[in-house]
């Protein structure tokens, strides 16, 4: 028996381009989110306006995916990557204006112009996630989708683990304003690569007519199919409930006392994780028992949200958030080969937009939850309540979606 080639999707050219810019872009958003989460903290000292970062993200994001969707599955999905990342390179060069001489004045009134500028980020975001989605599976062959989400998962986490700690080292060592001219320049870099890539053709519609028809029809898609509804919604409550990832500046900072270097080796931890056990999965891909194997990483992800929140210990606390992001690379390659290989080409971007708004708002949104529940309980109790709240939720999941739970393979 052959064995299946495990750099396959890396022999392609165009995959290469798609990849790296990923990395480029990842990193530029994870040293972003560091400074931008420490210089808000540090200018209020309130958990709240924490939360409140992700708001202001998740409100456009959501708002626009749908729409985005639908544009990616009628438009040339590059050119809509192109747009996006043009003004996400903007943003960067803004926070980074709000940091010299004369910006720093406009942040005198207060922190408002950082949310906008977050908010404005939100929408590029909002059409950039179901374009990119929808993108990748046109670079390579079906065959090869699984072997390339891997791939592609371990770029991302990769910048994951990079990202956080490049931007704490370079906050804490050389100060902000080098810290969001790393930002952009890592954004330039992304847009050079994506403009590289050529062109792939739209693919033939789908029979629905009209705007509202055709968002409708791939929400219906989502909603009929048991198995990508439940593997989303799992993946939809751990990140809200179970993420404690906005309050890493409140751990570094008041229980820890590493400060904002320690906050980026935090940040980095469930990367590290996520990135070793993609590269494991790279070469041992899971075959059998998707579905209870889903099932179980999500229910560990919460388990290792309460022992982190329990934890004073800054090493073990590394340890548990590394643990927490091997569980959490599974359910995200999982959920992705899922999406991929049970969702029709030409719906591609309606899907991946319900997958954003469930997803990818759902970290905004997370954040804010996050915020509001370490106002309202403490930041230990709250951590704790989400962890709790992760794990019923793949209890009822197991019970109600048995579909999902007997899955043994996906070709």
């Amino acid at each position: 028996m052959i064995k299946p080639d495990p750099y396959a999707a890396l022999r392609i050219r165009d995959f290469r381009l798609f990849i790296l810019s990923r990395l480029f872009i990842t990193l530029a958003i994870q040293i972003q989110g560091v400074v931008v989460g420490w210089q808000v903290y540090a200018l209020t000292k309130d958990p709240l306006s924490l939360g409140l970062i992700g708001l202001a993200e998740a409100i456009p994001a959501i708002t626009v995916s749908l729409y985005a969707g639908h544009i990616a599955d009628i438009i040339e999905r590059k050119k809509i990557i192109v747009v996006c990342v043009t003004l996400l390179a903007f943003c960067s060069v803004a926070l980074l204006y709000f940091t010299t001489h004369l910006g720093a004045s406009i942040l005198m009134a207060g922190i408002f112009p950082i949310y906008a500028v977050i908010f404005v980020s939100g929408i590029a975001r909002g059409f950039l996630s179901p374009a990119n989605f929808s993108f990748m599976p046109q670079l390579v062959d079906r065959a090869l989708y699984q072997n390339a989400i891997t791939w592609n998962s371990t770029i991302w986490e990769g910048a994951a683990v990079g990202g956080p700690m490049i931007g704490g080292l370079i906050y804490g060592f050389f100060g902000i304003t080098a810290a969001y001219t790393a930002d952009a320049v890592l954004v330039g870099a992304a847009l050079v690569c994506y403009v590289t890539i050529p062109n792939r053709a739209v693919p033939p519609a789908t029979e629905e007519q009209g705007i509202f028809e055709k968002i409708k029809a791939g929400i219906k898609f989502v909603f009929n199919n048991q198995i990508i509804l439940s593997a989303i919604t799992l993946d939809l409550f751990a990140v809200l409930f179970g993420g404690a990832v906005a309050l890493l500046p409140i751990f570094a900072d008041d229980i820890l006392h590493v400060g904002e270097v320690g906050l980026g080796f935090l940040r980095s931890a469930p990367a590290i994780g996520a990135v070793s056990m993609a590269v494991y999965i790279t070469h041992h891909p899971i075959k059998k028992h998707i579905g209870k194997i889903l099932l179980w990483c999500v229910a560990g992800f919460g388990i290792c949200m309460i022992g982190f929140s329990l934890s004073t210990s800054f090493w073990l606390s590394m340890g548990i958030l590394v643990l927490s992001g091997m569980f959490d690379c599974v359910s995200v390659i999982v959920r992705s080969t899922l999406i991929h290989t049970l969702t029709p080409e030409n719906m591609k971007g309606r899907v991946s937009a319900v997958n954003s708004i469930f997803i990818g708002s759902s970290n905004e949104i997370g954040m804010l939850e996050s915020g509001v529940a370490a106002k309202l309980m403490g930041v230990v109790p709250s951590i704790i309540f989400g962890g709790c709240m992760t794990i019923a939720v793949v209890a009822t999941t197991a019970w109600k979606a048995t579909k999902l739970r007997m899955l043994d393979k996906v070709s």
